[in-house]
């Protein structure tokens, strides 16, 4: 099934959290955040990682992303940021000029990509000579940590191993990135993990909810509503007595330079 980016009815579903102050730590660790005035977000989504790179002291923040559907869900979350602006586009072919970014985000966004060696490339034309390429996503190893009160990514798999599969298939493992950076003409790569806090759900009620409208979760679109509410049923029972959810995710980030 997967989701339908272009479809109007998704348009909200990146914008509704905000980038946790895990992610800005983890940022100003591996790049020195005060030297860059000039960043994209490429596959931006609904902007919350422009809101958070503006938030840190960037100067000027430009987001992309391929749909217009979710470029106009992501320029109202951002109505109020006079420093961002998006452009439609797509990772392989910009169509920005070059040498224009310090920094370049790439986040969630290259599990949707098989022509790593293209997106790479891209990236380097457009970025500033010393410009930093910053790539999150996770590998499939990330991914498939066992469920528990935090992780609520890792039951998905368990109860549908179908799921797997579709996982394996379209995450790459940290050797490849590596490798692609390098063919690219980047250096000085470096690898972090990071448990970043998704949402805090004040109850359990909650967290199902947000599971129900799928948000902000493409691989919950490869469920049909029947399966996704066998899924909401397992899940419900697995946590039994949780009231606070804190849930987190298990990211790599990989860090480059032109």
């Amino acid at each position: 099934m997967g989701i339908d980016f272009h479809s109007k009815e998704n348009k909200n579903s990146y914008t509704t959290r905000h980038a946790d102050s895990s992610w800005n730590e983890v940022l100003k660790k591996i790049v020195p955040i005060d030297a860059i005035s000039d960043a994209l977000d490429i596959g931006c989504g609904g902007g919350i990682y422009c809101k958070a790179l503006s938030d840190l002291g960037v100067n000027n923040v430009t987001g992309l992303d391929f749909s217009e559907a979710i470029l106009e869900g992501a320029r109202e979350n951002c109505k109020d940021y006079n420093n961002i602006s998006f452009k439609q586009g797509n990772a392989l072919a910009t169509g920005l000029k070059s040498n224009c970014y310090d920094l370049i985000l790439e986040r969630a966004l290259i599990h949707h990509i098989d022509d790593l060696a293209s997106c790479f490339k891209e990236a380097y034309r457009i970025l500033k000579d010393n410009g930093y390429l910053i790539i999150q996503d996770r590998t499939p190893e990330d991914c498939l940590l066992k469920g528990d009160k935090s992780h609520i990514r890792g039951y998905f798999f368990e109860l549908f191993p179908k799921l797997i599969f579709k996982e394996k298939n379209r995450r790459h493992d940290s050797q490849k990135v590596i490798e692609g950076f390098e063919k690219a003409g980047f250096k000085e790569v470096k690898e972090v993990k990071l448990w970043e806090v998704r949402r805090v759900y004040n109850h359990k009620k909650q967290l199902l909810e947000d599971l129900r409208k799928r948000t902000g979760r493409s691989i919950l679109h490869e469920l049909d509503n029947q399966e996704l509410e066998r899924l909401i049923t397992y899940i419900d029972q697995s946590m039994t007595n949780e009231k606070e959810i804190i849930e987190k995710d298990r990211w790599t980030i990989w860090m480059a330079i032109k």
